[in-house]
């Protein structure tokens, strides 16, 4: 809970680099998040059997399961759940197109990211 008695923003922070969603999920928390890191598409969609985030934020190039793949699947599973995508290269284009092809739109921010970037992005899509 918030100082204001309202409950903590929940995150997934989902990147195949533990570094960075390790770093990520500490700055968050430390914020006034509830974040937890992941490092695969897939344990992102499986922890959702325990924690049930009212946002994702997910690196879109990763091994196995793309971000995207993971986003459209925790949508689907969780449609009220916003995406937030970070990518630094450049085949990220089409897997967003693909995504757009099925009808998601998701909101896209380059790596790096300024942890003060990302924290304001994260506001303003949680409240949209």
């Amino acid at each position: 809970m918030k100082a204001d008695g309202s409950p903590k923003l929940k995150v997934i922070v989902a990147d195949d680099e533990q570094i960075i969603a390790d770093s990520l999920t500490l700055i968050l928390n430390r914020s006034g998040f509830e974040a937890r890191a992941v490092y695969s598409g897939e344990a992102a969609i499986e922890i959702l059997g325990n924690f049930r985030p009212d946002v994702l934020i997910s690196d879109v190039v990763m091994n196995g399961i793309t971000g995207v793949e993971a986003a459209i699947a925790i949508r689907t599973l969780r449609p009220d759940c916003k995406v937030l995508l970070f990518s630094g290269q450049a085949a990220t284009a089409d897997l967003l197109y693909g995504a757009r092809a099925q009808g998601y739109d998701f909101e896209m921010i380059a790596k790096p990211v300024h942890p003060t970037e990302l924290l304001a992005k994260l506001r303003t899509v949680a409240i949209s």
